[in-house]
């Protein structure tokens, strides 16, 4: 989750990909399909970008949220059967959403990568 929605940038050569939320809150319905929120980046890695609210209003958490509903409705993980998945989660906000891939059982393990440079990841 990052209103920026550029975790995935390096990864799609430059190329800025439109985050879940945005394509929720502009087309005011669920996609249908993982391609319209989804491109294959660098290496065939899968990129998805949850986005944020509008700056001001609602709940970056509850984006999350929805976002990780809305991958388990259509059975990503099954579809892909991925080794890794990572998450790159805002570390300088205090929000309950933020632990949502722990708490929903999406992930096995954390690691704390930080760094001074932008793209950490």
């Amino acid at each position: 989750c990052d209103p920026k929605a550029d975790s995935t940038i390096n990864l799609l050569g430059g190329e800025p990909l439109r985050p879940v939320m945005n394509y929720m809150r502009e087309e005011d319905e669920e996609p249908d399909e993982l391609a319209q929120i989804s491109k294959e980046g660098y290496g065939g890695i899968l990129c998805i970008e949850t986005g944020g609210p509008t700056p001001g209003l609602g709940c970056a958490g509850r984006g999350i949220i929805a976002t990780f509903q809305l991958l388990e409705d259509m059975e990503l993980f099954e579809h892909y059967k991925p080794d890794v998945v990572l998450y790159d989660v805002l570390g300088d906000v205090v929000c309950g959403g933020f632990a949502a891939p722990i708490r929903g059982g999406y992930a096995d393990k954390v690691l704390i990568v930080t760094s001074g440079e932008m793209m950490a990841l």
